[in-house]
């Protein structure tokens, strides 16, 4: 042992230990505290391991060790469901051609389709797809991305067994780093021969392909099973909300079905809809004039000099709320009815609304149900207001659109896709000719009422074939109001006339 001095003014004894004879130095109490929880974590985890392994091998493999250690308490973990990921499906193995660049246009549901759509052509060419760019400067100016509204993470994975997608272009095809993508938009209503026979030639010089319209750019019908399917798995499964939005949708439909069974009304009397239809009935003159200017105003409405009473008259103009009022109660909905409004700001505000209200005094919107501070987080983003009417549209006992755009062709898709859910499909061509002969007095109310309810007899989503006009895309049945080849068993659904359960009596 050798004992010395420290250099300094403090006398401090210094031993070498490795010449001491007998134990070492006594360790101190913070060596020893540390020592203990080192060796119970590793124990613990030694332990947990273990079990695993052994419930793996065999079932009753260490079943006494784990009855041991269920009478300890260990910190439990709970996920939450919304944001756990389910387990990811295989990669699909193959070789890409070129990357598929896509910036859809118009509003939430015209955006959805087109995204299905765009998923299925990647799959056909064997293109990766880069995640949607979302529409921001279309009448709603919504600068929402794809993350902000649906979960990108779950669209990824969800997929990845039939597409590769990628949330980016690598850095190589960057426009910045002087490369140049073929940028086009597709042929509306194109089939698969279109897409194999002029499109894919086209990745042998051009690796990336931009598509700066996405709208209606694939057939509703004539493309091969796969495809269609395809399409289905999209959209209802692989494109879900995030999770800020399903958590305040859901909350929207559970305090309206603790109220009972719920009618979802999208009355489609907003501004945008009544200036791009042309459609001015029960407005002022200084309404019909602002609509006109606001019709001009948009390059991409092509439309511009439009007859108001003639489109009415071919069915082509949304129900007024004071019209909607009267086929409602037609239609067997009594007062005591809970009506849900989805929409955006009906034009015309509460004066328009008096008499759908005076009707039907249990009317809400989203507005009225959530605290301001919940739906801070959504203003000035439609996309996401829409999002949650869409949740609840899809939820509620009866679903009825006052006009046929996207997000009522949508929603009556998921209807039916969940179930043949109620879906009051207004014809309202007829409902103009029998609103107008009640409203001069050619007919009474009860016979109104009762031809109202003949009419509709058959339009409450049952099922039927999606009906199929050569060479009119437009005028035929849209794939995502009647996805028929995902709703029967048989390729052909010749079994699916006979097979809903969808009652035929509105106010039951």
């Amino acid at each position: 042992m050798e004992v010395g001095k420290s250099e300094g003014s403090n006398s401090v004894i210094q031993v070498r230990c490795d010449k001491l004879p007998g134990p070492a130095f006594p360790r101190t109490r913070l060596q020893v505290w540390f020592i203990w929880v080192c060796s119970s974590i590793l124990l613990w985890t030694c332990l947990v391991q273990l079990v695993t392994v052994g419930e793996l091998w065999h079932p009753q493999f260490l079943n006494k060790i784990s009855n041991r250690l269920s009478h300890y308490p260990l910190p439990v973990v709970i996920e939450d469901p919304v944001q756990s990921p389910p387990p990811l499906v295989p990669a699909r193995n193959y070789t890409s051609n070129g990357f598929l660049k896509v910036s859809c246009n118009g509003g939430l549901n015209q955006m959805r389709a087109a995204i299905c759509d765009m998923v299925a052509i990647a799959r056909l060419l064997n293109l990766t797809l880069v995640v949607p760019e979302l529409d921001k400067k279309s009448f709603w100016a919504d600068p929402s991305n794809f993350d902000d509204i649906f979960n990108a993470r779950h669209f990824i994975n969800s997929l990845r067994d039939e597409v590769r997608i990628i949330k980016r272009l690598p850095k190589r095809y960057h426009m910045k780093y002087g490369y140049q993508p073929l940028e086009m938009p597709p042929i509306s209503w194109s089939n698969e021969k279109y897409y194999l026979e002029q499109i894919f030639p086209l990745l042998s010089k051009h690796k990336v392909l931009h598509f700066n319209k996405t709208d209606a750019r694939l057939a509703n019908n004539g493309l091969p099973l796969e495809l269609q399917r395809l399409r289905c798995r999209v959209n209802f499964q692989a494109l879900k909300f995030t999770p800020q939005i399903e958590t305040l949708g859901h909350k929207l439909v559970r305090i309206l079905q603790a109220k009972g069974p719920f009618v979802a009304l999208h009355l489609r009397y907003e501004m945008d809809m009544l200036a791009f239809s042309g459609c001015t009935q029960g407005c002022t003159l200084e309404e019909a004039e602002e609509l006109k200017h606001m019709r001009y105003a948009f390059p991409w409405w092509r439309e511009k000099e439009i007859v108001s009473e003639e489109r009415r008259s071919q069915g082509l103009c949304p129900l007024t709320p004071e019209e909607t009022a009267l086929v409602l109660q037609s239609l067997g909905f009594s007062k005591e009815t809970p009506i849900y409004i989805a929409s955006g700001e009906i034009y015309g505000s509460e004066r328009r609304l008096a008499a759908l209200r005076a009707a039907f005094p249990r009317i809400v919107k989203k507005e009225m149900l959530l605290d301001p501070e919940e739906l801070k987080q959504f203003h000035n983003h439609s996309s996401q207001m829409a999002a949650l009417d869409f949740i609840v549209s899809v939820a509620s006992h009866t679903f009825i659109p006052t006009y046929d755009g996207n997000m009522a062709k949508l929603v009556e898709g998921h209807r039916r896709y969940l179930g043949f859910k109620r879906t009051i499909l207004l014809d309202r061509q007829k409902l103009v000719e029998l609103l107008d002969l009640h409203q001069n007095g050619t007919i009474t109310r009860d016979e109104f009422k009762s031809s109202v309810r003949k009419v509709h007899e058959k339009r409450m989503g049952q099922p039927a074939h999606r009906r199929v006009i050569p060479d009119k895309p437009k005028e035929e049945d849209y794939f995502y109001s009647n996805p028929q080849e995902c709703l029967c068993g048989a390729p052909n659904c010749d079994d699916l006339r006979g097979s809903g359960h969808a009652n035929s009596t509105a106010g039951e």
